[in-house]
């Protein structure tokens, strides 16, 4: 399938997850691809990790393909050449002298951070450094909440912004997932974020229990929901693009205790399980279907094209971008 014909949006730029903090370990190598490259990923013997370029400058040797740490380098499997976190060379094993060059050369390093027990790293089509920073869930770290992620993964044939749009996209909600009555949530926008709270009371033979669904967006690829009400649930729901038009999505959920006990079943599990159905149905829309650069909308869709205005901003020298934000769609 031609991705132009889908797509006319390039890759956008930000923090993005590259892996579970701890599907990493001291001296782990892993070969990875996201934005349309290959890269490495390792932990060294300090304990930080790095994510750079996967092709030795020396002679094209993919490092991630049985290369080794080296206290904070990673060894070249062909030649042993050792190139640092900086993607700078660090030793020649065999060589009386570094010579010029390759002290010149450069592997392109990817900014990393880890934080909320995932590995994000940043990505730039400039190779721009990180102009804000990864957001922060307090729940993560707190003692009431989930020791360990419930955890899920799709493979998605589409591009990262279509699958974002869902989110305002209103209407959807009845017509795919079923829900009873159309949702109402106010969307509001701070530089590279979007937040939006929707009240989701639930009827019990107790009575009505108030209830709250708040999804925060930090750029494109950081983004959380929680569910407050019966069984509060927090997701952190990471998308990485892989290439133009495939992503990795991530569900990574915590549940608060109750009694000290972590949910087991019964209306935490309900939760959970429905998130996962949702994303299901939505796969085989995203994945047949074309992006309408110019939509025909109506009052009920959603707020549609402020959503396409902020998301215009993560673009970098893209005409079509420019254009969807000066679209008056509202």
């Amino acid at each position: 399938m031609n991705t132009a014909k889908r797509y006319p949006m390039p890759l956008p730029f930000g923090w993005f997850v590259v892996s579970y903090a701890n599907e990493l370990k001291i001296g782990d190598v892993k070969a990875v691809r996201y934005f349309g490259q290959d890269q490495v990923l390792f932990r060294g013997e300090s304990g930080k990790a790095a994510m750079l370029d996967a092709y030795c400058p020396h002679l094209g040797a993919h490092l991630g393909h049985g290369g080794l740490v080296k206290k904070d380098c990673i060894e070249c499997p062909f030649h042993a050449w050792e190139w640092d976190a900086n993607g700078k060379v660090a030793n020649i094993p065999y060589a009386k002298n570094i010579p010029p060059r390759a002290k010149e050369a450069k592997i392109f390093t990817y900014p990393t951070v880890e934080k909320n027990n995932l590995i994000y790293a940043w990505y730039h089509p400039n190779g721009d450094e990180p102009s804000y920073e990864v957001e922060t869930y307090p729940e993560i770290l707190d003692p009431e909440w989930s020791d360990h992620f419930d955890s899920y993964e799709y493979i998605v044939d589409c591009h990262i912004q279509d699958m974002a749009e869902n989110a305002v996209d209103a209407a959807h909600f009845q017509y795919v997932h079923g829900v009873v009555s159309y949702p109402e949530f106010e969307v509001t926008y701070d530089n590279q974020k979007r937040t939006s709270v929707q009240e989701a009371n639930m009827e019990t033979p107790r009575g009505t229990i108030k209830g709250k669904i708040t999804a925060y967006s930090n750029g494109p690829g950081d983004n959380a929901t929680k569910f407050e009400g019966i069984c509060d649930t927090l997701l952190l729901g990471s998308t990485t693009p892989i290439e133009g038009e495939k992503c990795i999505v991530r569900f990574a959920f915590l549940q608060k205790k109750i009694n000290g006990e972590e949910p087991v079943g019964g209306v935490g599990a309900a939760i959970i399980k429905d998130i996962n159905k949702q994303v299901k149905e939505d796969i085989p829309i995203w994945e047949n279907k074309k992006f309408a650069l110019k939509p025909v909308l109506c009052d009920m869709d959603g707020p549609i094209a402020k959503f396409r205005k902020q998301y215009a901003t993560f673009y970098v020298d893209y005409d079509e971008a420019q254009s969807i934000a000066a679209l008056n769609l509202d």
